[in-house]
């Protein structure tokens, strides 16, 4: 099978990607046969020039059609190997496959107009390539033929734009004259630039060194989804996903992260094929577990005698901005990476460079359009990633602000959070914990309820303990598994060892709550808690030891008092039963408990 490689161009509006792409795919032969002919026959019935650009018009009208081709896969071939051209229109689609995965570029051609010169996006574009660590880049000085292929100008541009790369550690390959309507040095050299003595593009792409499979780094997997088969007795669930690295054999004990949760692979599935026991890096990939552990979307799994990937929800990140809007601080946004999508906010910008002249800005409190950020991002919640030199795959993000990818960039580091220790341990427990043969699935099943943390919190004499208690009752009575815990249980049982008094201890007193609550959530339990107006960072402390998709929060009473982020607000004492009957349609609307209508 013939070697491919993907490689993206790039370059300022009109200095001719279009046309250089349209010349590779002609003289390569790799144009749908009579295509040429076709295109220069309707420009001539038009009484309009003939230009290689509209090559690919006519391929993208096609492809609008349904017809033969992807128009950000552009194919063309040589005698060594078939090229997948990722055609960059805007700064925006170029980032959204380059850093989504859709599409991996090995290799840039970077497209510079000779009689424009350097222009913004050129340097933007290769701040770019630089940022993803895209280290093969070509830079075709192209429409040689309208400053009469003079050498001085070409020289000037080279030496102007090396000047640039040098200042982020960027070393092209090569620089080429070229002309893409006129066809000097695309595929051979011309009288014209005799002067040029180096390769064509079609030699430089060929001299381009395939990207190697990461198949001897660490075995990388982000989870796409975990299914479960119930027909004809198929109690299933597969763990599905794509390998970004490394390999996975059947007997490997595999690392969910950031949640630490771990189990042996049992097999590895396949469909309509042999029964297989070993599979690597660029195969998507489904395999079972020997024993049954809760793992979700967005985690990343890894080999348990392999380095782990990096765990943190405080992270310093580079990040390219593209939005109509700055990136402000205050403002919810998304990060995207691999499969997971969490919710985070600008906490810090350590300095701002415009990519176009590289002067950096140290005091920013916003990042604008075009702008070039070293920042740090505060995550809602803890996510795995590597850094950019040990996995480029599971190191590079993308932002959305407003359902648009709006910037994208690489983690540099995790930094430590308040809960960093926390988290740690809460690794740990999940490492060593020893698992019931009995699965969440199965006490869901048995009990008809889903295991809940009921978090019940509001200011002094609202009620709170009366809702509780209440809420147990009427849960009891429908025969649900439930238990009422009230703050002081804790305090002075599995507390009674640090000192109850101020906030020294609070932290230590939140985790061992929430260690408790672990415990009897996995145990099937719905958990009804009270405490005293908790904060949002109370409840983060909980969420970073509890699953958080096990947790409601409720507030009680008029007066909201802490900037708690909650999921139901009741008047309490006011009005006790409607108060219960509120928590109890919330319960319901979200599955916890079965709703009759």
């Amino acid at each position: 099978m013939k070697q491919q490689m993907n490689i993206v161009i790039a370059g300022h509006v009109d200095h001719g990607k279009s046309t250089i792409i349209g010349r590779l795919l002609a003289d390569t032969g790799s144009l749908p046969e009579g295509k040429l002919e076709q295109v220069k026959a309707m420009c001539e019935l038009n009484s309009r020039p003939f230009e290689y650009a509209f090559l690919l018009d006519a391929l993208k009208d096609e492809q609008s059609q349904g017809i033969t081709i992807d128009s950000a896969r552009v194919f063309f071939k040589t005698e060594q190997r078939d090229y997948i051209i990722i055609d960059a229109p805007g700064h925006i689609e170029f980032l959204k496959n380059m850093v989504s995965g859709a599409a991996r570029a090995e290799a840039a051609l970077l497209v510079i107009d000779a009689d424009e010169g350097v222009q913004e996006n050129s340097r933007r574009h290769g701040y770019m390539l630089s940022m993803l660590g895209i280290k093969q880049i070509a830079v075709l000085v192209n429409k040689m033929d309208l400053v009469n292929y003079d050498q001085k100008r070409f020289d000037s541009i080279v030496h102007e734009y090396t000047e640039f790369l040098n200042e982020i550690n960027v070393v092209p390959n090569s620089f080429i004259p070229v002309s893409g309507m006129m066809g000097d040095a695309i595929a051979k050299l011309t009288d014209n630039i005799s002067w040029y003595s180096g390769k064509t593009v079609l030699e430089v792409l060929d001299s381009f060194e395939k990207e190697k499979p990461p198949i001897d780094k660490p075995f990388r997997m982000p989870v796409q989804d975990v299914y479960k088969f119930t027909k004809d007795g198929d109690n299933r669930r597969i763990v599905a996903g794509t390998i970004e690295s490394g390999k996975l054999s059947v007997g490997d004990m595999v690392v969910f992260y950031p949640s630490g949760k771990r189990s042996k692979v049992k097999t590895i599935e396949s469909f309509n094929t042999e029964k297989i026991t070993n599979i690597e890096v660029g195969n998507a990939v489904g395999f079972t577990l020997t024993e049954q552990i809760y793992v979700t979307r967005g985690e990343i799994a890894a080999k348990d005698n392999e380095p782990a990937p990096q765990v943190g929800k405080k992270i310093k990140v580079n990040l390219f901005w593209l939005g109509r809007n700055p990136l402000i601080k205050k403002k919810e946004y998304f990060l995207k990476l691999g499969t997971a999508k969490i919710g985070m906010r600008l906490e810090e910008v350590n300095r701002v460079i415009n990519a176009s002249d590289l002067n950096a800005q140290i005091e920013r409190d916003r990042i604008d359009r075009h702008d070039v950020a070293e920042c740090v991002f505060q995550l809602n919640k803890a996510i795995a990633f590597d850094k950019m030199e040990d996995g480029a795959s599971t190191s590079r993000f993308v932002i959305v602000d407003e359902y648009e990818i709006a910037g994208g960039g690489i983690i540099r580091d995790v930094l430590e959070d308040k809960y960093s220790a926390i988290r740690d341990k809460v690794m740990l427990r999940n490492y060593k914990w020893e698992k019931s043969i009995i699965s969440n699935e199965q006490r869901a099943e048995k009990y008809n309820q889903k295991s809940t943390l009921i978090l019940i919190t509001g200011p002094k004499e609202v009620g709170k303990k009366n809702v509780a208690k209440t809420l147990e009752s009427k849960l009891f009575a429908d025969g649900k598994i439930v238990y009422f815990l009230g703050i002081g249980n804790v305090l002075y049982g599995v507390d009674a060892d640090i000192k109850h008094q101020g906030n020294g201890n609070k932290d230590e007193h939140l985790r061992r709550l929430a260690e408790v609550v672990h415990i009897m959530t996995d145990a099937g339990v719905i958990l009804i808690v009270t405490a005293r107006e908790l904060s949002q960072d109370d409840l983060e402390i909980i969420k970073t030891t509890v699953n958080p998709d096990k947790i409601e929060t409720v507030w009680v009473g008029e007066d909201v008092t802490t900037d708690l982020v909650y999921d139901l607000k009741v008047p309490g004492k006011l009005d006790i039963e409607a108060s219960v009957e509120s928590i109890k349609q919330l319960l319901q609307d979200n599955g916890i408990i079965f709703k009759p209508w």
